[in-house]
């Protein structure tokens, strides 16, 4: 079983890695090699969660990141093909799923699993679904805010790089990421409803004063006041990257972190 979970986990970090180096390419494009690349970058993740929860569902670290991995690469491909400049995030997505693939890869060991009829049937099912369809939306959003910080970045400076020539515009960033946080804050919400739901109905309480539940719903409250400014106030540019990159630290606490602290530290 050991050397099963390392030779599945090599086989995805290896389909990761040309998309890693892909998106430098002189002269990039939404083309055929664009979505050949991300094609396989998506398969290799996808080939492990199936092969490696056929019988249970694993909910270990290392499975929550190659969930997170494949999920992210999937709500990417999809949000590439509506939005004209999505694409051009590529150098900042390739290299964060490499290096999401390879931590996942390092804790490869650390397995806890339930059986999967139990878990993934009724509101269980729906709020794993929408936790992990938020985490991948507000992950996406967090790498447009980074892009638009290192664009204003280049422009205050008079020194573009290599990077930020490939990057989208500081315009076309700050649209995307408020357009993904909007949705990923309608997302959380159908999360946060569902799990209180499980939780009402295995406790009779709607919600435990536990580090997932208050940090998805600080996470919440952050993404809220966000929208909120933007729309009473403008906030745009460097400001709103903060809130958003504070938003995704919290559902990066919430979700990966609190499986880390207890598979790998506290294991």
């Amino acid at each position: 079983m050991a050397s099963e979970n390392v030779m599945l986990s090599l086989m995805a970090v290896s389909a990761l890695v040309p998309a890693a180096f892909i998106g430098f390419r002189k002269a990039p494009a939404k083309d055929a090699v664009f979505w050949l690349f991300l094609a396989v970058a998506f398969v290799g993740p996808f080939l492990w969660i199936v092969t490696a929860m056929t019988a249970a569902w694993r909910t270990d670290v290392s499975a929550a990141l190659w969930i997170t991995v494949a999920a992210t690469l999937a709500a990417y491909a999809i949000i590439a093909t509506f939005d004209e400049d999505a694409w051009r995030l590529s150098p900042l997505i390739w290299p964060l799923t490499l290096v999401l693939g390879l931590f996942a890869a390092i804790w490869t060991q650390q397995v806890s699993s339930k059986p999967m009829a139990e878990t993934l049937v009724g509101w269980v099912g729906l709020h794993i679904a929408v936790s992990v369809a938020t985490y991948a939306l507000v992950t996406i959003a967090a790498v447009a805010a980074l892009a638009g910080v290192l664009q204003e970045r280049a422009l205050k400076s008079k020194r573009p790089t290599d990077l930020t020539r490939m990057l989208p515009s500081i315009t076309a960033c700050d649209a995307l990421m408020f357009r993904l946080m909007a949705i990923g804050e309608a997302v959380l919400a159908l999360g946060l409803i569902s799990g209180m739901a499980l939780n009402y109905g295995d406790t009779g309480t709607l919600a435990s004063l536990d580090h997932k539940t208050v940090l998805a719903f600080g996470a919440f409250t952050l993404i809220g006041v966000l929208l909120a400014a933007h729309h009473l106030f403008g906030l745009r540019g460097r400001k709103a990257a903060r809130w958003a990159l504070s938003a995704y630290l919290f559902l990066t606490l919430g979700y990966p972190g609190v499986k880390f602290v207890t598979d790998v530290v506290l294991g």
